[in-house]
């Protein structure tokens, strides 16, 4: 009996103790995934908000200089080209210009005679000239008896020879290789003068001569040291468009 009271007495004072003893603070329970409220006491920081002002009365402000221009660009591609247009009305006539200067004017001219007979061979030949009364520029070769033309254009020929009696009188002004106009005269007792002209358009050194040729009679031109019964003579027209 003693002792169960002792039991009883000590239980009390134990209990005493634990009551009398500073209590801590509560605590609730939460689970762990549940998130943490921040301490009551912590203060809340806020970022302070920028905010951009622009003054409207500076950008309306005086107009400035132009500045100076800059560098062109590269060029780009060229397009494709446009159709053509409708033709326009004729323009009024110009009015006429400066006469050009004469020293530049293009000039050509020879005139050459013979002074001594000549018979056919039995080939083309020549016809050589002796005598020179105009060979400006020296377009003419004596040695060669052609013309060679420096200066294109119309140029007009001219061949005068006299007949042989009794002989057939047969020759062909020759442009380059080619017969051109043929000069001819049947035997006759009686010698008479023949001519011929013509107009070519020559081109920068072409050849412009005389061909004597025998055919089935004797071919021959008369002459004398005396009197000039053969000439050959050319100029120009009309020279070539550059």
């Amino acid at each position: 009996m003693l002792t169960a009271n002792s039991r009883l007495l000590f239980l009390l004072a134990l209990v005493c103790c634990v009551s009398s003893s500073p209590r801590s603070p509560t605590r609730l329970c939460r689970r762990c995934c549940d998130q943490l409220d921040p301490p009551a006491t912590t203060a809340h920081y806020q970022m302070p908000e920028v905010r951009t002002v622009i003054n409207m009365t500076i950008l309306k402000g005086d107009k400035g200089d132009r500045g100076d221009k800059g560098t062109p660009g590269k060029p780009g591609l060229e397009g494709p080209a446009g159709q053509r247009g409708h033709l326009g009305p004729k323009g009024s006539k110009g009015q006429m210009g400066a006469p050009g200067d004469a020293c530049k004017i293009p000039h050509s001219s020879f005139s050459v005679g013979r002074r001594k007979s000549l018979h056919s061979v039995e080939y083309y030949q020549a016809l050589v000239f002796d005598t020179v009364f105009v060979n400006l520029h020296e377009h003419f070769n004596m040695f060669k008896g052609k013309f060679y033309c420096y200066v294109p254009g119309i140029y007009f020929f001219n061949v005068n020879i006299h007949t042989w009696n009794f002989k057939e009188t047969y020759l062909h002004l020759m442009h380059n290789d080619k017969e051109k106009v043929i000069l001819y005269a049947q035997p006759s007792e009686r010698s008479i003068m023949q001519s011929q002209s013509v107009m070519l358009d020559l081109a920068l050194n072409d050849e412009v001569w005389v061909r004597l040729y025998k055919r089935e009679r004797e071919n021959a031109i008369y002459s004398d040291d005396v009197d000039v019964y053969i000439t050959f003579n050319g100029y120009l027209v009309a020279p070539g468009i550059q």
